[in-house]
């Protein structure tokens, strides 16, 4: 098995044996993502009042920067300390919801109604491909994995060269504009992200039937929620795109 979600590694999953006492489930690992996703709501609500409160970006700027810096290190320490994800993945989930709350507030008060338009469609996303998985539509074959790897990685390494052009002060408007390269880019980016979930889908599934400990049912949770944070954005920037062709 592999997985292009760095958190939900197929190689991390190998590593257990069959048979714990206690093992990981589907329906656990399911009502575990619904609590996370309730405390990054939380989270998210408290910047995103804040900033509909005094339509004011500085004003919220300290709070995303906590969010960021804060989502990073939690984020990082669950990945390299699954044990500990029933504390850590939790702490993630409100750095996380402070920073997606006031990336929404911005977007919001330039483009009003992009985010309920972005949350709508990435559930939907998300149940289109539970349903081609479950239903069979999609296969998690070898060779699906490896192209779904790929083309996540070759993103992660775009996004990590256009970043460093960044600081150089290159810009790069074609991909990052509104253009018809920049829309399209962002469909594909859309698209690879949602592929994602069909293999965390996959994972989680394989994890419970080979009988992994119960905490790993956090660590799956966790990895779900890594993966639906990065639809969302690269949704929102798609609807944004689109809105400024109009």
């Amino acid at each position: 098995m592999r997985t292009s979600n760095p958190v939900l590694k197929s190689s991390f999953y190998e590593s257990f044996s069959y048979g714990n006492s206690k093992a990981m489930t589907i329906d656990g690992t399911l009502n575990k993502a619904f609590l996370l996703f309730f405390i990054l709501l939380a989270g998210a609500g408290l910047t995103w009042t804040k900033a509909m409160n005094s339509w004011n970006v500085v004003s919220i700027l300290p709070w995303l920067a906590v969010g960021l810096i804060g989502g990073l290190v939690s984020g990082l320490i669950t990945s390299f300390n699954p044990k500990g994800a029933r504390i850590s993945a939790p702490i993630y989930a409100v750095f996380e919801g402070l920073l997606l709350g006031a990336i929404s507030a911005i977007f919001e008060m330039r483009y009003p109604g992009i985010v309920l338009r972005a949350v709508f469609l990435t559930f939907g996303t998300m149940g289109a491909m539970l349903f081609l998985y479950k239903s069979g539509k999609i296969r998690v074959t070898h060779k699906f994995r490896l192209g779904v790897f790929a083309a996540t990685g070759g993103i992660a390494l775009f996004y990590l060269f256009s970043w460093i052009l960044g600081l150089l002060g290159i810009g790069m408007p074609g991909v990052h504009g509104s253009g018809l390269l920049g829309i399209g880019f962002s469909v594909v980016v859309v698209g690879v992200a949602a592929l994602n979930l069909v293999l965390d889908f996959d994972l989680i599934a394989q994890g419970s039937q080979r009988g992994l400990p119960q905490y790993m049912e956090w660590y799956s949770a966790f990895g779900l929620m890594v993966t639906l944070v990065w639809l969302y954005l690269e949704i929102l920037r798609l609807l944004a795109k689109l809105s400024d062709r109009r």
